[in-house]
């Protein structure tokens, strides 16, 4: 294991060494949850298409769980408008390799050879119009209930250079990776980048995490449930139907966070296991941001 520390603040909250247990360490409707970015810089809680308390600015600390061994991809035959109903992607692809089987508008026999996937075939004759998504399932950190949430990472926040412990997405899983840690052993801190132009994230490693929430994080890989938060698209995630066919044309954050924020969202199977309980008791300066979420939704 490398020497170089990867968490940039102490942490004095006692903490556990967890070994992940994915094997592909560095590659090898209704109800659903998941947190969506905004335009305005936020994180909102969506639960079944409706946003639940409060949205929470600037940054939010997660511990990612599950995860697609590759990038995923998401193509709309039409332009992004925020004022129509959501619908899922005419083509999307979970493995980036060929089109899904439910897709109603396949583009190519694979991803690689899609005419969609060419710069210049995105609006305006700008980029790709076939964008590239990283879909995880995630354990806000400080939540002790052990729900798992879908987040999203557009391609703006998936590549380019780490800036001192600053990473995208997949620059921040080598880093992990060579420094003997994993994506579901360390507390992960999700950061919009106020300086860009357009909304983009930057991730770094927090902490190890607490003895509650490595078992917090066993109960959810041990949980089918959690695998349908990485297979489907935010808009299956919020019961979005699939559209008709159509022609195409060319500080440390360490309690539960959520506290009502309408701002503009980015575009975008098995029986359950039940899952153990935590006892542990929550420490007191968690107390009151928690009991504020669940003041919230029990309002929403």
């Amino acid at each position: 294991m490398s020497n170089i520390t990867i968490f940039e603040e102490a942490s004095d909250l006692p903490t556990v060494r967890r070994e992940t247990r994915r094997a592909d360490k560095m590659g090898g409707g209704t109800g659903l949850r998941r947190i969506a970015t905004t335009n305005a810089a936020t994180f909102k809680r969506v639960v079944g298409g409706e946003q639940i308390g409060k949205a929470v600015p600037h940054q939010l600390d997660v511990i990612i769980v599950d995860w697609m061994k590759d990038v995923s991809r998401e193509f709309y035959v039409k332009a992004y408008d925020p004022d129509a109903k959501a619908t899922l992607p005419d083509c999307w692809s979970g493995l980036g390799d060929k089109p899904d089987a439910k897709a109603t508008a396949p583009q190519s026999d694979s991803c690689a050879a899609c005419p969609k996937n060419v710069d210049g075939s995105g609006q305006n004759g700008k980029g790709k119009a076939c964008r590239f998504k990283r879909r995880v399932a995630v354990l806000v950190a400080g939540d002790p209930s052990g729900e798992v949430y879908q987040m999203n990472y557009a391609a703006t926040s998936l590549f380019g250079k780490s800036v001192g412990n600053n990473h995208p997405f997949e620059a921040y899983r080598k880093f992990l990776s060579a420094n003997g840690e994993n994506l579901d052993t360390v507390v992960t801190r999700v950061m919009y980048d106020l300086e860009s132009d357009t909304s983009k994230l930057k991730f770094k490693a927090i902490r190890h995490l607490t003895e509650l929430e490595a078992g917090l994080v066993d109960a959810a890989q041990d949980d089918s449930e959690t695998q349908r938060y990485i297979q489907l698209t935010a808009a299956a995630m919020d019961g979005a139907k699939a559209p008709a066919p159509a022609a195409i044309a060319a500080p440390v954050v360490t309690a539960n966070p959520f506290g009502d924020d309408d701002e503009e969202e980015e575009a975008a199977p098995v029986k359950r296991a039940a899952k153990p309980k935590a006892t542990a008791e929550v420490k007191p300066e968690l107390a009151e941001v928690l009991n504020e979420w669940l003041d919230d939704e029990e309002e929403a």
